[in-house]
């Protein structure tokens, strides 16, 4: 690695904080860097807001929360005596109240050396920060040990200013470089701490990014980002070196704590970086659930077990991320369940070792019929009457989660979630959809990724025609277009944000398209009712989408 000055070891440690708990985020802090002083490093460096971690949203409105982290910084820099600390926190604008910024502290000799703040604020998708932070209005290079580093805050190194063929960037959001800044000021490496959540196909898009910085400048760049689930988000870590050339020569855990330790003074062989979908989209949920489920105090979880292809998903990733013995599957045969469905779900409980409990419903239906029958008349058999089994059901599994203390994830997909095929105070009761970002086509080949090595979720499950089994040979493309069509217009309007007419152009039949985005527009109020999801996709239903309920938008 090509560095001017002082060679030293640096530390990269990413980290999975919880939000808002600072005396734990400390602990874990402290760890990395006993950990890197053992392993004779000279710096450690930590992600963005590790303080407090990301992102707190309102929580910064609680002045408390900003004095915690202040107090946190400032002990985490009593541990820097014999390793430098690099580490992301909240500060106060004294220039600017009540605004916060979003910063970062270089720690040695036991103090605060210098203090740097985050000059970009995102304001798109998921990202409101200039709804609580002041953008920094210079960007200054630290120097440690004789080395003049350009410290940025994950955005900063977004927003490459030049406009060429091989430029990255297909437009700029902002009109300043902070990179391009620090390096005319002297910085001979940037280190960029990151709070970057895990989208499908993003870390391609940004490893392309960050070489063409490395390679622009020709700076080394240290990469260290966030890891786990906060809420919706999902932080993958694989925090990484690139050289001057923009080979990376060092690269982190996907999905998990880690702290690697690199030599200044080593010359690395390249490395080759490459995303696995499949791979990672499994693990980011897995992780998803364990972090999600852990750090809401909950222990195990219970699900409805249909027979179907999306609980079938669920509870494999389930297991995975918290073990057998805290996963519960109830499975609630009605009139219209099918044998094989009942079967299917005890054969696939028996493969994954978690205990399942049948419990019929067909009494609990007839009752609510018997209940309701002088007010319906002779009315036909409709969707009240399937809803009703739904709402069955979710009542039972939330009867698990009063008594036992479980948290209930719910099994619809971004297919079902989109279209409103879903029932509200039913199938959509629980405390965390694990799949709300996964289209039914992505749900397949997950579950045939699960299937890789040996058959886990029954073949039959898999070769079913999908059904909600609520009244007499259902099936979802009864009501639904087929999915490989339906989650292409899914993906271009909800994702892509393309118009109807450009849906069309790409090969669509209008009346389907029409009617699909109409029915997606329609039952934005059931969304809004949804538990939350997490997110894989550009463009996931939740806090990163926002479409008013009542409004008469027309294609």
């Amino acid at each position: 690695m090509e560095v001017k000055g002082s060679l030293m070891k640096i530390a990269i440690a990413q980290i999975d904080p919880v939000i808002a708990d600072i005396s734990g985020n400390y602990q874990i802090i402290s760890k990395y860097v006993h950990q890197a002083i053992q392993h004779g490093a000279e710096l450690i460096i930590f992600p963005e807001m590790a303080t407090i971690g990301y992102p707190p949203m309102d929580l910064l409105e609680h002045k408390k929360l900003i004095d915690d982290n202040l107090k946190s910084i400032e002990t985490i820099a009593t541990l820097s005596k014999d390793c430098g600390i690099i580490c992301g926190y909240v500060d106060y604008d004294h220039d600017n109240p009540p605004m916060l910024l979003n910063a970062a502290a270089c720690m040695y000799n036991g103090n605060i050396q210098s203090k740097h703040y985050k000059t970009l604020l995102p304001t798109y998708d998921v990202f409101d920060e200039l709804r609580y932070f002041s953008p920094a209005s210079i960007q200054e290079p630290m120097k440690f040990k004789g080395v003049n580093i350009g410290l940025t805050i994950c955005e900063d190194i977004w927003n490459d200013m030049s406009i060429s063929e091989d430029s990255f960037m297909e437009y700029r959001r902002y009109h300043v470089d902070p990179v391009e800044n620090l390096i005319k000021k002297g910085a001979e490496f940037i280190v960029n701490i990151s709070a970057s959540p895990y989208v499908k196909g993003k870390n391609s898009i940004k490893w392309n990014k960050i070489q063409h910085v490395a390679k622009k400048y020709r700076v080394p760049i240290v990469y260290v980002n966030q890891v786990g689930c906060n809420d919706s988000l999902i932080f993958d870590g694989s925090s990484f070196v690139i050289d001057t050339q923009g080979n990376f020569i060092m690269k982190a855990k996907a999905f998990e704590e880690d702290c690697v330790i690199f030599d200044t003074a080593v010359a690395y062989q390249p490395i080759v970086c490459e995303e696995d979908f499949l791979s990672d989209c499994t693990n980011a949920l897995v992780l998803g659930i364990k972090d999600y489920v852990y750090k809401s105090g909950f222990n195990k979880v219970v699900l409805g077990l249909s027979g179907g292809i999306d609980s079938a998903l669920t509870v494999c990733l389930a297991t995975r991320a918290l073990g057998a013995d805290n996963v519960i599957g109830v499975t609630m045969p009605s009139v219209f369940s099918s044998k094989g469905s009942v079967d299917d779900s005890i054969a696939l409980a028996k493969n994954l070792g978690i205990t399942i409990h049948t419990i019929p419903i067909n009494d609990c239906y007839d009752t609510y019929l018997d209940i309701l029958k002088p007010y319906f008349n002779a009315l036909p058999f409709d969707s009240t009457e399937e809803n009703i089994q739904a709402r069955i059901r979710g009542n039972i599994l939330m009867g698990f989660s009063n008594k036992y203390g479980m948290l209930v994830l719910t099994t619809g997909n971004k297919s079902e979630l989109s279209m409103g095929y879903c029932t509200l105070y039913g199938d959509m009761a629980g405390g965390l959809a694990v799949l709300s970002d996964i289209p039914k086509t992505m749900v397949y080949a997950l579950s045939y990724y699960i299937n890789r090595d040996k058959e886990i979720i029954p073949q039959s499950i898999l070769d079913k025609a999908p059904s909600a089994e609520l009244r007499e040979n259902q099936k979802d493309q009864d009501t639904l277009p087929p999915y490989e069509i339906l989650d292409q217009i899914i993906e271009r309007y909800v994702e892509l944000k393309m118009s109807a007419e450009d849906i069309i152009n790409d090969g669509f039949d209008s009346a389907i398209v029409y009617n699909v985005l109409r029915t997606i527009d329609k039952n934005e109020y059931k969304r809004k009712q949804a538990p939350l999801g997490l997110k894989v996709t550009g463009k996931a239903f939740g806090v990163g989408r926002r479409i008013p309920i009542v409004q008469r938008f027309k294609h």
